[in-house]
């Protein structure tokens, strides 16, 4: 099956609310014929954008390949949540590379959430960015692991945009009767994804990059110079960039083993009018403990953007909005008759450890991929230091390919149905509240 095409048409946003308000971007052409460049890029999203961003503007020759369109995989359909730290909680890191690694790591994730905003004010991007994620627990042990949390951050770290919610406080910001507290991270943010996409296209199209969009990249030839085939053309390049994701197919068998492609739905709401004081009093976005976990802020029109609902399958479910809805309203019941304008869903990429992937797939060839729900910051970051490393100044991607990545167990005929039993586990657990 061919992730491609599994659920969306060719070079086509899906139908979701991000495209129904995203500025305007031109198509840009496929490509045809035989080219040469400094650098190829394999994928038109954050990674492949922040990367084409920054090699261009350092001077070099850059073409991106994109199977559909800037922005059209998950950088375009995700909840826009920029947050702190690493997808896998810091001391979790320093159990599995030590405090040194993990003090580098931290930082690491300081900078790609700073590099985000410096991004957005340097091209002036109008993507929505806006300050604060709440991460909200269900019970009173989920709320004390929290706060643990949000005092280790605050003691070895030293972070100070973090404050601990009780559930008084908690329900002060998100009048939902699930959640028992958190905390608020005023550090981080959320952004509309597309544009915020769509904002780098353009940046980097006007550095000199030139992107070409329904192009699917069919092969890859190693070597001294990487050739890059595609059904009319191709490119012939001193280096590559894989920045697939969760669509990279039978590109590269070695990040394959690692990555996994999984689908998450994502329901906006009809505008809420007076009522968004009883969903969020402030604009912030939720994220909560789930396995699956629950996600969502408000649209700028006043829209609750909810993203939920596991997946055991590549194919999309019918009705996306049904698969939503169910675990929306376990965390506001008030909404169970509101009206859904546009539901979505989208191709992520997990790993085993839930940390992205960075490796060297050659000398000439590095790959950057599953980012595991925490891509805002992550990709866009991971893109700046593949630039970075092809420019000779590899410190920052060294540090994060160190961190031990397993292949997923059986590789790819038996990853699937091992991930549905876990998935099936984690869901029962959350719902026995066990």
């Amino acid at each position: 099956m061919n992730l491609l095409y599994s659920n969306d048409r060719k070079a086509e946003y899906p139908p979701s609310w991000y495209a129904a308000t995203a500025h305007t971007f031109d198509r840009h052409p496929a490509l045809e014929g035989d080219h040469t460049a400094n650098v190829c890029i394999v994928g038109g999203g954050y990674t492949g954008l922040s990367a084409a961003l920054h090699l261009a503007e350092a001077g070099f020759d850059v073409v991106l390949l994109e199977a559909h369109r800037a922005g059209f995989g998950a950088s375009g359909r995700n909840g826009g949540q920029l947050g702190s730290a690493q997808r896998l909680d810091q001391e979790d890191l320093e159990r599995l590379v030590g405090d040194e690694d993990a003090l580098k790591l931290w930082d690491l994730a300081e900078e790609a959430k700073d590099l985000v905003k410096s991004l957005i004010s340097k091209h002036q991007i109008d993507c929505d960015l806006k300050p604060g994620i709440a991460v909200l627990g269900f019970n009173n042990s989920e709320r004390a692991e929290l706060h643990d949390h949000a005092a280790h951050l605050s003691g070895k770290y030293k972070y100070d945009q973090i404050e601990t919610l009780d559930a008084d406080a908690a329900r002060g910001l998100c009048p939902s009767p699930a959640y028992a507290g958190g905390y608020l991270d005023n550090g981080a943010a959320h952004l509309h994804p597309l544009n915020y996409a769509l904002g780098l296209a353009r940046a980097a199209v006007r550095a000199g990059l030139r992107l070409h969009e329904d192009t699917e990249v069919l092969g890859i030839d190693q070597g001294a110079r990487v050739t890059v085939r595609t059904e009319k053309g191709k490119i012939t390049a001193d280096h590559v960039i894989l920045a697939c994701n969760g669509y990279l197919g039978d590109l590269n068998r070695q990040v394959a083993s690692r990555v996994m492609p999984i689908n998450n739905f994502i329901a906006a709401t009809e505008p809420l009018g007076a009522e968004v004081q009883k969903v969020l009093a402030k604009d912030i976005a939720v994220a909560d403990t789930k396995f699956v976990i629950d996600y969502f802020r408000l649209s700028a029109d006043g829209r609750l953007l909810f993203g939920g609902g596991e997946s055991y399958g590549y194919r999309f479910p019918e009705d996306i909005a049904a698969k939503v809805r169910k675990p929306m309203t376990e965390i506001f019941p008030h909404l169970r008759n509101v009206k859904i304008d546009y539901a979505w869903g989208g191709t992520l990429g997990i790993t085993m450890r839930r940390m992205p992937y960075l490796t060297r797939v050659a000398p000439n060839i590095l790959s950057a991929s599953g980012y595991s729900g925490h891509g805002v910051g992550t990709a866009t970051h991971a893109g700046q230091l593949m630039a970075l490393a092809i420019q000779g100044q590899a410190e920052g991607f060294d540090t994060m390919a160190r961190v031990p990545a397993v292949p997923f167990p059986g590789g790819p005929a038996l990853r699937t149905p091992l991930l549905i039993l876990a998935m099936t586990w984690y869901a029962l657990r959350d719902r026995l509240g066990i």
